[in-house]
């Protein structure tokens, strides 16, 4: 094949629809899996890097938790995150990887299990989500190459995840984190219609059961190789929820935790966060090699 030959073909390949598609990144909104734990079909979002439909290659995975109103196409709608993260990758600040962004604001909002036995959504992410996750998709199923974000009440669910977790994530990044009410009155008050019928000793075991604060507090003086996870923590300066978060970062110094704080110029929005996620890609990057 002579060169104008080569040449022609070449360029009829880099124009052809199939190339195309199968070069770029994929963010299907909407997937399902069938819960026999909740009753119920959950969604969530998912994002393929670029040439993933094309390779036989397993990535990595990172879960990516929303917040309070929101849904699992939040980070697709507000985040953003095909776009961030294409940048992201083509910049060589991040590795290609698989996003799951699950559905928590459905049926009954929140990450954890209810106190009354009736909506267990934190069985269904560990027991059918990720286990759905694994084996629909070429992902790479050790802790190495697992971690898990989140923004808000995704954030505060990041903590108690990997806490409870640590087995399984390599990096835990909470972003501007509610931590459920860190006042136990007012999540009674919060909570009161899932509270009823409840002993006082029962409201105080679930809450300091899902209270990221109370769970860190709790954490064993010496800590495994095998179970440290790499911490990225980020609020800003005009977050309604910064007294939170500083008190996580003081009290994870004061246990002598390794892990980065940020406090950057901004508040509890969508604007802030989309800068916070190209910082998450790279951080959870290094944690996927091994840094």
């Amino acid at each position: 094949m002579n060169y104008y030959l080569k040449l022609l073909l070449t360029l009829y390949l880099l124009s052809s629809p199939f190339f195309l598609f199968s070069q770029t990144s994929k963010v299907f909104e909407t997937k399902t899996v069938k819960s026999e734990i909740l009753g119920v079909d959950k969604k969530y979002s998912i994002y393929f890097p670029e040439g993933y439909e094309t390779s036989e290659r397993s990535y990595p995975v990172l879960y990516l938790l929303h917040g309070y109103s929101d849904n699992h196409t939040g980070w697709v709608q507000f985040g953003e995150v095909q776009r961030i993260t294409d940048q992201t990758i083509m910049e060589g600040k991040a590795t290609p990887m698989i996003i799951v962004m699950p559905d928590a604001d459905t049926d009954r909002i929140g990450y954890t299990n209810n106190i009354d036995g009736k909506w267990n959504y934190e069985d269904y992410f560990f027991k059918e989500l990720m286990p759905h996750i694994e084996a629909t998709y070429r992902t790479r199923n050790e802790k190495r190459y697992r971690a898990i974000a989140g923004l808000s009440m995704g954030g505060g669910g990041t903590f108690i995840y990997a806490l409870r977790h640590p087995e399984l994530f390599a990096a835990a990044c909470p972003l501007s984190a509610w931590f459920g009410e860190a006042d136990f009155d007012q999540r009674k008050k919060e909570m009161a219609p899932y509270y009823e019928g409840k002993s006082k000793k029962e409201i105080q075991a679930h809450y300091d059961k899902n209270n990221p604060l109370v769970l860190m507090e709790q954490l064993p003086e010496k800590i495994e190789w095998n179970d440290k996870i790499r911490w990225y923590i980020d609020c800003g300066d005009d977050d309604f929820l910064y007294e939170g978060n500083s008190k996580m970062h003081i009290l994870m110094r004061d246990k002598k935790i390794p892990h980065e704080y940020r406090v950057r110029d901004g508040a509890h929005n969508w604007t802030y966060w989309r800068t916070a996620l190209p910082t998450v890609l790279e951080f959870v990057t290094k944690s996927f090699h091994q840094y």
